[in-house]
């Protein structure tokens, strides 16, 4: 007599087809589709216009309920400014960039819309790998000849507005016509192993702008351009910026704040193990001389080293870099409870820190602990005005306390 096979019972048996159906839906939700711009008409010519390629490939993306990811493959491929829109169904598109993405060559075509390529109201997104060539070399060369007919002021590479849960990383951007990477409304970013170059004497060219975004992170890149490594203003809540290279440019700066009467306070700033190599400033708070209700309160600059820097540590109250039409006016921003931890190095001028405040709202809570500056070896100076600040370890302050 053979084995008689063992019946399951009918409870086992529901289980087992609960498992299996869940287990179908599982696979089906976490499935990524796959959209290659190529296959939308994308060429990697570095001359064809590849514009509306990469919009269908953003739209199918977007539209899809399932992870999705755009693939960019070897090449060069030229595309225009471009809005690429939420919201989508999905909160998950990778956007993987193995070739090279350039702007054209006429900088007005992108210029007058003041942006290259943006994501607007998107959740979700990450963008990995690759390059990105702003073309912003003709536009800098006008400038610098004193040209006030350079037609737009110019594009910004990267753009995120009004999103959240972004991450941008191992990118490398180029040549940018003014700032190179900018969030603004965000939520939620990351940015990491970013390499961003530009040259020293192009105008505007900020490596990273952060402004009215809460929780963002910057790690692991190196910035070298012509206006502020990274920078951040009104409204900027929870920043942390960590393991940065930056020069030539113009430093790390909490500013320009304070061009407006009513305007959003920046807090919880945290700057650390970072490297200044001939900068215009190390790290910078710096506001207009006019009448604000905006503040700095919370700021940590932690492990820093200059090489070489102007102004390695300075606030500055009375900010104007034309020298003309300036308010003159007793700044409103309160900066209060700043601390500068562990910063060593050389400056290239006599006053290595300078605190100028405003003499409405002095500074106040300013601490420093182990800050040795030097000078032709030498300790560099200390100069402050409308200043609270106290002093830990090797600091040379005598002047200012």
């Amino acid at each position: 007599m053979r084995n008689a096979k063992p019946k399951l019972s009918p409870f086992v048996s529901i289980l087992i087809l609960m498992i299996l159906c869940c287990w179908e839906n599982s696979t089906k939700v976490n499935a990524a589709t796959t959209y290659n711009v190529v296959s939308f008409g994308a060429k990697s010519d570095g001359q064809t216009d590849s514009t509306k390629a990469f919009l269908s490939a953003w739209s199918k993306a977007c539209s899809s309920p399932n992870p999705a990811t755009i693939n960019v493959p070897p090449g060069r491929f030229v595309v225009g400014s471009v809005n690429f829109r939420g919201k989508c169904n999905n909160t998950a598109i990778s956007i993987t960039i193995n070739g090279t993405l350039v702007a054209p060559s006429d900088y007005r075509v992108t210029g007058i819309t003041g942006h290259w390529l943006l994501f607007n109201n998107v959740e979700g997104v990450s963008i990995q790998g690759g390059v990105l060539d702003g073309q912003g070399k003709s536009l800098w060369d006008c400038k610098n000849l004193g040209n006030r007919d350079c037609g737009p002021f110019g594009a910004k590479t990267l753009e995120f507005k009004n999103s959240k849960n972004i991450v941008v990383a191992g990118l490398t951007s180029i040549n940018s016509q003014v700032i190179h990477i900018f969030f603004t409304g965000c939520q939620n970013v990351k940015a990491q192993s970013l390499n961003v170059m530009a040259a020293g004497n192009s105008q505007n060219t900020d490596g990273i702008h952060v402004d009215k975004s809460s929780n963002v992170t910057i790690v692991d890149s190196k910035i070298h351009t012509g206006d502020d490594c990274i920078s951040n203003g009104p409204g900027t809540i929870n920043l942390w910026i960590q393991n940065i290279t930056c020069g030539p440019g113009h430093g790390i700066s909490i500013g320009s704040l304070g061009w407006e009467q009513n305007e959003l306070g920046v807090q919880n700033v945290t700057v650390k193990a970072v490297k200044f190599t001939g900068t215009q400033n190390g790290v910078r708070i710096k506001s207009w001389g006019r009448p604000s209700n905006g503040f700095v309160k919370n700021v940590l600059f932690q492990d820093a080293t200059m090489v070489n820097v102007q102004n390695p540590i300075i606030i500055d109250q009375n900010y104007c870099p034309s020298k003309k039409n300036c308010p003159g006016q007793a700044s409103g921003i309160k900066i209060s409870d700043v601390t500068y931890q562990h910063i060593r190095g050389t400056s290239a001028t006599q006053v290595g820190i300078m605190f100028d405040c405003s003499s409405m709202y002095p500074c106040s809570g300013i601490k420093l602990e182990d800050v040795k500056l030097t000078y032709k070896n030498q300790d560099a100076q200390a100069s402050c005005n409308h200043a609270h600040v106290s002093a830990l370890g090797s600091v040379q302050l005598k002047k200012c306390l």
